[in-house]
């Protein structure tokens, strides 16, 4: 690989000072009274040399790289993948780019991403947390680094954050399940602290409640690791004739791929031996011999808000703003309606 060229080569070459160089391509001719023949004459020999400006080093000295960073969960997820997608077209529009990382839900990735991120001097974050990540989340907003939360969030961190109404998007899918005559109504959570998941809980635990249904709650919470081990026996356990449940609503994507995979294997009639509903969509839903009713979340919505903030971080707002945004039921043949 040949040297870099450098904007004292271009100097040489042009036979002027490396300063004068450097004030045409900073794009301060103006500023500093640069002729028109100048800068022409030192824009073509860049060209010619192949000239490559450093942008790291022009970072370092404006003091910003227009790159934002964005940690998911996993981007293989689509519901992940559709957020990684909008938020790159999004953060274009105001003229910056978007770079990625996937924690895998775990905090020491997530550890490893935010410091890759730093270093790389990203003007601010758009993150998704994982499981205890909570303190460094919480270490980015008191040092005032530019920070969204998306998706989730901590208690007791003051943050900018963009979510959904979790706990109101599972107690409107159960209070469907109900207007439709079903009783013995389950739920399949994970085990977690994440205020998300335990928002979505509480919305099947209180409208079970509501409905005077507490001697029906049939809440299983299952753990990430052991996710397809956690299904099939949920499944066996049903097929068996162990666990008397009319319907289910699976707590999000990931637990609802993995129970469709472990419904069509144990040959279970979708609705006519259980009914369903899902979180967040996506190809399997659709393609399921049943089109699976789901409860959409505003994706493009949540995306575009959260970029607005962060951008509004950026260019010196203190202003912390939670935004709550409604679902939407999907209503196709997993559920009888």
């Amino acid at each position: 690989m040949g040297k870099r060229v450098s904007l004292k080569d271009i100097a040489d070459k042009v036979e002027v000072s490396t300063a004068l160089v450097s004030y045409v391509m900073s794009g301060q001719e103006k500023e500093k009274r640069v002729s028109t023949e100048m800068v022409r004459k030192i824009w073509k020999v860049a060209k010619e040399l192949n000239y490559r400006p450093d942008y790291i080093a022009q970072s370092l000295r404006k003091g910003s790289t227009n790159t934002i960073g964005l940690i998911v969960a996993d981007i293989a997820n689509p519901f992940f993948s559709y957020i990684a997608r909008m938020v790159e077209d999004e953060t274009g529009k105001y003229g910056y780019t978007a770079v990625f990382g996937s924690s895998d839900e775990r905090s020491d990735k997530f550890e490893s991403i935010i410091n890759t991120f730093l270093n790389r001097r990203v003007d601010g974050v758009i993150v998704v947390p994982a499981e205890g990540t909570k303190n460094y989340v919480n270490d980015l907003v008191e040092k005032n680094f530019p920070t969204v939360l998306l998706d989730r969030s901590f208690k007791g961190i003051n943050a900018n954050y963009v979510g959904l109404d979790n706990y109101g998007a599972s107690f409107d899918a159960v209070t469907h399940f109900v207007h439709h005559g079903y009783k013995r109504i389950g739920m399949i959570s994970f085990k977690s602290s994440l205020m998300h998941m335990k928002e979505r809980v509480n919305g099947y635990l209180e409208a079970m409640k509501s409905n005077n249904l507490e001697r029906h709650i049939w809440l299983q919470e299952i753990s990430r690791k052991t996710l397809k081990h956690g299904i099939k026996k949920i499944f066996t356990n049903f097929v068996s004739g162990k666990e008397q449940v009319e319907c289910m609503l699976f707590a999000n994507n990931e637990i609802s791929v993995a129970s469709l995979y472990c419904i069509q294997e144990k040959k279970i009639k979708i609705p006519d031996e259980l009914s369903i509903i899902g979180f967040d969509g996506g190809e399997a839903f659709d393609f399921f011999y049943n089109p699976v009713t789901y409860i959409k979340q505003p994706i493009d919505l949540m995306v575009k808000e959260s970029v607005r903030m962060l951008i509004d971080q950026i260019n010196g707002s203190s202003e912390i703003s939670q935004v709550i945004l409604k679902s939407e039921l999907i209503k196709r043949k997993s559920c009888c309606f």
